[in-house]
């Protein structure tokens, strides 16, 4: 089975991390004016839009929509997949082009966890199973990783040094990004020596709390050779999730060891093709954990392989977000897919910070984690090829 053909038309990150003068439907749309102009389209060309529930309004992407002017659509996805959910969206909108739904897929994320109301920010829970059985203890995004780190130590032996290695990375990688948060690089030591937030996991091993968003657009191969853009196409994906499972459950792995497997397959290329990888890091365990069960290295050697400088671009031999990542850059709304995607865009475009670009980048590899990885989540992989 091979991808539906569909190309990246374009992407954009909107530059903002702190907006206390704009609003979420701002963000949204500024960041699709961004992304079509990318693409060398108007929002007049748009004819099918995704986006979770991070937009905002009563009815969502129709809300949204209005608010963008959005009048010829024909398609309309609102997948909620949490961090990930942008890149589920264009596997979405890969197969809706494939089968004529639409012709030019827009896909919008946007949030202000930084400056917005935090009772605005997350969807509605009101309802939901878990609730009674979770809530009363305190369940905590900081916790729930917490508990993946520690099993990882216990059973693998995972190293406080292996861990910060991931951070050290990151921050490598920012001091080139004009617009990240956190240019400055780090020592191991600073890494391991920060606050404790949760056993075993330290304020350097937590991601950035950042307002921002990003957009992309998707299109068919005859519209994108048109546009005289750079031909990134969509080779392989695929999209699954992980829960709980009554408590049988292995904190060690996520729906990585899933949709890795599939997006390779579905390419018919391996881990080792890879020339750059964009991957969800909420946390520096985050980042050892998913590249194990991608298959870049096997269960349990997910701290060797982050080590060394493996994954800094001119020296690793993976490397791993280019621009910072979650870590030191961006993560908009508590969602990090649309960076991550936007970062593996520019490596395959030629367009990165020269201090990190990695040469003849043809294959990258984008994969996005959403919820918690010791309850439940989804997760999904594409692979994008340069033509």
């Amino acid at each position: 089975m091979t991808a539906p053909l569909a190309y990246i038309a374009g992407a954009y990150e909107h530059p903002t991390r702190k907006a206390p003068d704009k609003s979420i439907a701002q963000i949204h749309a500024e960041s699709a004016k961004g992304a079509l102009a990318d693409a060398g389209l108007t929002f007049d060309d748009v004819d099918g839009y995704f986006v979770a529930r991070d937009g905002p309004g009563v009815l969502g992407g129709i809300s949204m929509a209005e608010f963008m002017g959005l009048t010829r659509l024909t398609y309309l996805d609102n997948t909620e997949t949490g961090g990930s959910a942008p890149l589920v969206m264009v596997r979405h909108a890969a197969a809706a082009i494939a089968t004529g739904r639409c012709k030019v897929a827009l896909i919008t994320m946007g949030g202000k966890s930084l400056t917005g109301d935090p009772k605005r920010m997350m969807p509605n829970q009101y309802g939901a199973p878990e609730l009674p059985f979770e809530e009363p203890y305190g369940m905590s995004t900081h916790a729930a990783y917490a508990m993946a780190a520690a099993r990882h130590i216990h059973e693998f032996g995972t190293t406080r040094e292996q861990m910060s290695w991931v951070k050290y990375s990151a921050a490598q990688h920012a001091q080139h990004n004009p617009n990240a948060v956190l240019p400055k690089t780090v020592t191991l030591e600073e890494v391991s020596e920060s606050p404790m937030i949760a056993d075993p996991l330290r304020r350097l091993d937590c991601c950035l709390n950042t307002d921002g968003g990003g957009a992309i657009v998707v299109v068919g191969p005859e519209l994108a050779r048109s546009l005289g853009r750079p031909l990134v196409k969509l080779r392989g994906a695929a999209e699954g999730f992980k829960h709980r499972n009554g408590g049988y459950i292995d904190m060690t792995d996520t729906a990585a060891a899933f949709t890795g497997p599939a997006a390779f397959a579905e390419a018919g290329v391996a881990p080792s093709d890879i020339k750059y990888a964009s991957v969800y890091d909420s946390f520096t365990m985050t980042v050892i954990i998913t590249l194990e069960d991608l298959g870049f290295c096997a269960k349990g050697q997910g701290g060797a392989f982050v080590s060394d400088g493996n994954l800094i671009a001119g020296t690793g031999k993976l490397p791993v977000n280019t621009d910072g990542g979650g870590l030191c850059n961006n993560h908009p709304g508590g969602r990090g897919g649309i960076p991550k995607f936007v970062e593996a865009m520019r490596q395959l475009r030629g367009e990165a910070q020269p201090a990190v670009q990695v040469p003849n980048c043809d294959l990258a590899l984008v994969h996005g984690t959403g919820g918690l990885i010791t309850t439940r989540g989804g997760s999904c992989t594409l692979i994008l090829e340069r033509e």
